[in-house]
């Protein structure tokens, strides 16, 4: 049976099947799809459910509820992570978001960072309080990722190797070279390391920094020389930057890379 030509029940019974059928987040397709409208029907009721107060839009057609004990307040979603895959489509948490995840870390960000396959014209988008920092990525670069359940929705996040790949190639997501030296320190560390696979990975992302500044600190801060000689042969032609954000004045010739000055000794 439709929902046309049958006796409509009342609001609160319309949502409460909508959210049972969707859970987190509210799309019109969902709501479409549910009680059997068109998708203009359908925005209509969400437009309407909104201005009752009952969800709250967080993005171009998307909504969440709004407990009544948080009616007020400017954040209604417990978990921000369950608003990705609704708000950025394929995409998936990664950088210091999931280093600190994955134990990698210890220091907090109040900023998430998020990597997604579709175009973005912002880098940085504010939605439920909480602000998303994004970065574009290819369809080809989407390996190395976990899936993860955070209440009823499968949210993807970068498995511990790719993270510390990401944050190589670049070292703004990774809180700062410094921080990008300890996070693979603390992957060494750990029983996820796995010194074939990061070199794996970084053969799959197809970035030559990400081998100049893996091999420097390979031998500069964890003295694992075999690392460092599998990514010394991999080197590609050029110099980078061991952190694009600070000058840079030193040249590693070995490593064809420019290092700040109190680098230049290796780690700090």
């Amino acid at each position: 049976m439709t929902w046309e030509g049958a006796p409509l029940p009342t609001s609160r019974s319309r949502l409460a099947a909508v959210l049972r059928a969707t859970k987190e987040v509210v799309s019109i397709d969902a709501v479409a799809k549910t009680l059997d409208l068109d998708r203009t029907a359908a925005a209509k009721v969400l437009s309407r459910w909104r201005e009752q107060g009952w969800l709250r839009r967080i993005g171009h057609g998307l909504y969440v509820p709004v407990p009544l004990d948080l009616a007020g307040s400017e954040q209604v979603v417990e978990d921000p992570w369950v608003l990705v895959p609704a708000l950025f489509g394929e995409s998936y948490i990664g950088g210091w978001t999931a280093a600190h995840h994955w134990d990698l870390t210890e220091q907090l960000f109040n900023e998430t960072i998020v990597f997604t396959t579709r175009r973005i014209s912002k880098k940085r988008v504010l939605a439920q309080g909480v602000a998303f920092v994004l970065r574009h990525t290819s369809v080809k670069r989407t390996f190395g990722l976990k899936s993860i359940w955070r209440g009823s929705l499968r949210v993807s996040i970068s498995d511990p190797t790719r993270t510390v790949i990401d944050i190589l190639a670049m070292p703004e997501l990774g809180g700062g070279i410094d921080h990008v030296a300890d996070c693979l320190a603390e992957l060494r560390k750990s029983s996820a390391y796995d010194a074939a696979l990061l070199i794996n990975y970084g053969e799959q992302f197809g970035n030559g920094a990400v081998f100049k500044r893996l091999g420097f600190l390979a031998e500069t801060r964890l003295h694992d020389f075999e690392l460092a000689a599998a990514c010394r042969a991999r080197l590609t032609q050029g110099y980078a930057q061991l952190d694009p954000a600070l000058k840079s004045g030193h040249l590693q010739t070995a490593w064809r890379l420019w290092v700040p000055e109190r680098w230049k000794g290796g780690a700090p």
